[in-house]
């Protein structure tokens, strides 16, 4: 749920559970395999086995080199694992060779050749490629291979213009797939939430952002004035109701035929875990979204503006998209991050199909550390963004975001229907988890001035606390510093360039504060 106009287009992929990662086995749509020289890959069902997936490798004859490639997510390492198996089909029963070839590795690319047996037309051959006896490309010397590599090639017939459709399935280094998305850190301890069990919505903790951000209006092209009345928000036998409504009302100097509500949490945080349990609107045109911004951005009327903390733009302020629905097809949700490497037709998206979301409640969730952000649905994660490189560009996750429950119409979910009058997202309750027991007041980190930030060296901590203890933490959750008692000149003369997060604790208060080493 962008803030901007600007955007034209929306782009979504579809992660699943296990990335390109050993084993191979051609049941998950990310193990495709890219051909070249003309050569082609595709899946299909085994011809022995129909409910059975492999890969399809065509050779066109064209050219002699033909050949076929996969980028893993996770590296082949020779180094402990010496073999590499997998299943060949002929269609024919004429002899071929295999080069198996490992790229773009810690080491210069080796490679070994072997020869199937004749005779065995549309049948499997079991077929084992051991690097204790490979050969390094380049020079080509017989080495015992070691070292890790990204890229895996396979050649069939190579050297000849010999054409052919072959089969592959189970590829397999010896290790087993691993979650690509499993949590690195496991968030328990439950700091904020709304279980909406009260007569009215808690305005202690929700604010009516009504003020249209573009022209009066909103962005995306919606349809919809968001309104402060009962009729768009309320709460009723414990749940929040999010009312979409067909009705012309002008607001802001600007005549709209739609209302509905947005809310702005009035609690914003740095890491952690969000579980929001919801059941969405009906209907095509509906555009129900569960989102965070960065409490920095500079956005008319949103609660942190208003409260003086509107210093940055969209999306250089950071936004996470935990659920959006009516962007793809109907019981197809999505979530993406915006930042200012990647923003509108954003590449870090993905889409989760799901069964029925305006009939049933599902628990739709983030789980954000310091080195990764999960998506949920339900306790099971889908994507996970973790970027190689954090900065300022690819992860301004690093300061606290605030929530955002919204039903918007119209945009980019298309139409709503001719008959539509209005139609609700429930949500049974938000729920927010973070790992330290400190009390995570939201200004409290106002208290503190660090400089000079950046530094090379020496770092000041200008307060009238008396500090209990500091942590220093790299972008990968490792503590790399820890000082106790009112400690105020730090040292960082021994740590690396790049971003580090400090923890200031005072009495039961926590203050969480940027470090750019130079």
């Amino acid at each position: 749920m962008k803030p901007s106009v600007t955007i034209l287009l929306f782009l979504f992929i579809s992660f699943n559970s296990v990335a390109q990662q050993m084993p191979i086995d051609f049941e998950n749509t990310n193990h495709i395999f890219d051909g070249f020289s003309g050569a082609s890959f595709s899946t299909r069902s085994d011809p022995n086995n129909p409910s059975n997936n492999v890969g399809q490798f065509n050779n066109n004859g064209n050219i002699a080199d033909q050949g076929f490639f996969i980028e893993l997510t996770r590296d082949i390492n020779l180094t402990t694992e010496k073999e590499i198996s997998l299943s060949f089909y002929a269609f024919d029963p004429n002899q071929h060779t295999i080069l198996l070839k490992l790229e773009n590795g810690t080491k210069p690319d080796v490679e070994v050749l072997q020869t199937t047996s004749s005779g065995n037309a549309q049948t499997w051959q079991n077929i084992t490629f051991n690097f204790t006896n490979a050969q390094e490309t380049s020079s080509g010397n017989t080495i015992n291979a070691s070292g890790s590599y990204k890229k895996l090639v396979l050649f069939i017939d190579i050297g000849t213009t010999t054409a052919g459709t072959y089969l592959f399935d189970n590829i397999s280094d010896g290790t087993i797939a691993s979650d690509p998305n499993a949590l690195d850190i496991v968030y328990s301890n439950l700091v904020w939430s709304d279980e909406f069990n009260g007569a009215k919505l808690d305005t202690d903790k929700w604010h009516h952002q009504t003020i249209g951000i573009q022209n009066g209006g909103w962005a995306n092209g919606e349809f919809q004035h968001y309104t402060n009345n009962e009729e768009n928000s309320f709460v009723e036998a414990g749940n929040l109701h999010i009312v979409a409504k067909k009705e012309t009302i002008i607001q802001n100097e600007v005549s709209r035929d739609f209302t509905s509500a947005r809310l702005n949490s009035k609690f914003a945080f740095t890491y952690g875990r969000v579980d929001i349990r919801a059941k969405l609107p009906e209907g095509n045109g509906t555009w129900p979204a569960l989102w965070t911004l960065g409490k920095n951005i500079n956005e008319i009327g949103a609660y942190w503006e208003t409260k003086g903390f509107g210093t940055t733009s969209w999306p250089a302020c950071g936004e996470i998209d935990i659920m959006e629905h009516g962007l793809h097809a109907t019981n197809v949700v999505s979530s993406a991050l915006h930042t200012p490497s990647s923003f509108g037709a954003t590449i870090n998206t993905a889409i989760k199909p799901l069964p029925n979301v305006s009939e049933n409640f599902h628990v739709y969730s983030i789980n954000w550390s310091p080195n990764q952000i999960t998506f949920l649905v339900d306790g099971v994660g889908y994507y996970t963004y973790n970027p190689t490189e954090k900065n300022d560009t690819t992860w301004p996750f690093y300061l606290d975001q605030f929530l955002i429950l919204n039903v918007a119409i119209g945009g980019f979910s298309g139409n709503p229907d001719a008959n539509f009058t209005q139609s609700s997202m429930l949500v049974d309750y938000v729920r927010i988890y973070q790992n330290a027991t400190a009390n995570t007041n939201t200004f409290f980190s106002t208290n503190f001035t660090l400089f000079p930030n950046p530094t090379s060296n020496n770092l000041h901590i200008k307060t009238n606390e008396i500090i209990d203890k500091i942590e220093i933490y790299s972008t990968l959750g490792q503590i790399v510093l820890k000082k106790n008692n009112n400690f105020k000149n730090i040292n960082l003369s021994h740590l690396k360039s790049g971003l580090y997060m400090m923890k200031i604790y005072v009495d039961k208060s926590v203050a969480t504060k940027k470090i750019i080493v130079k």
